[in-house]
């Protein structure tokens, strides 16, 4: 791995595992520190240790969408290493499932208050701290069910697709200092993702034109790109990583 980001420190909310905790190992790996927040402290402080320990990762508990959870993590990175250089928003829910003919309009109001108002709300934070005087990099961490029709999560594809155009929104107002991009991935296994594709792998597989689902380090790799200098005249992007299965609709 590189350096390309020595010096700099990284939040990646909903980290404790799966792609946030990916994103995380690979932001290390490339010479960064991260500050690492999700709700339970167990899982945060296991992840801590496998990321290489307190010299290198920060955790914080809360609930994304809580500004004082916000302020304190935000608070606690300036503490603890200097500076917030780097923002994932890889945090997002989806407690329901089913047509929207059904949706719990209750749930369908936090889906939205934690996949999009939050991600604005950190974006805030980190540019009061931070980035409005110094710079830096964001990437939202949205989903190919915001570009594609899924049925079964369509709310949840919604509050991605308005996540999108929350990108290009701040990619806008932020330049030339700050520069935001999202990435899209398809069914990358994680237990978030399980129902996806549980007890039917192979059929979903088959879809897939690299015939096989993402990996959680699949995603990480491609968010360290969009947070680095490599990426340096690219903004307001949401890139697809999806192992080409949104090609099939095109050939169908």
């Amino acid at each position: 791995m590189s350096k390309r980001f020595d010096g700099k420190t990284a939040i990646v909310t909903g980290a404790s595992r799966g792609i946030g905790l990916a994103i995380a190992e690979r932001l290390v790996a490339d010479g960064a520190r991260v500050v690492i927040t999700a709700r339970k402290k167990e899982a945060l402080d296991e992840a801590v240790v496998q990321l290489g320990g307190p010299d290198v990762a920060l955790a914080v508990a809360g609930r994304a969408d809580d500004a004082d959870h916000q302020a304190d993590t935000v608070r606690q990175a300036i503490e603890t290493f200097g500076s917030i250089d780097l923002l994932v928003n890889n945090t997002g829910i989806n407690p329901v499932y089913g047509p929207l003919i059904d949706l719990d309009l209750a749930a369908a109001r936090k889906i939205v208050e934690v996949n999009c108002i939050a991600a604005v709300a950190w974006v805030q934070q980190v540019h009061r701290a931070w980035m409005k005087q110094h710079g830096g990099a964001i990437v939202n961490v949205s989903s190919l069910s915001s570009v594609r029709t899924a049925p079964g999560i369509g709310f949840y594809g919604a509050s991605k697709a308005m996540l999108n155009s929350l990108t290009e929104l701040m990619a806008v107002e932020l330049g030339p200092d700050i520069r935001v991009n999202g990435v899209a991935p398809g069914v990358v296994k994680t237990r978030f993702a399980a129902k996806l594709y549980e007890g039917r792998e192979d059929e979903v597989t088959a879809a897939y034109p690299l015939k096989r689902l993402g990996a959680p380090e699949d995603i990480g790799s491609i968010v360290a790109h969009l947070l680095s200098d490599d990426a340096g005249w690219l903004t307001g992007q949401t890139v697809v990583v999806d192992g080409g299965v949104s090609l099939q609709a095109a050939e169908e």
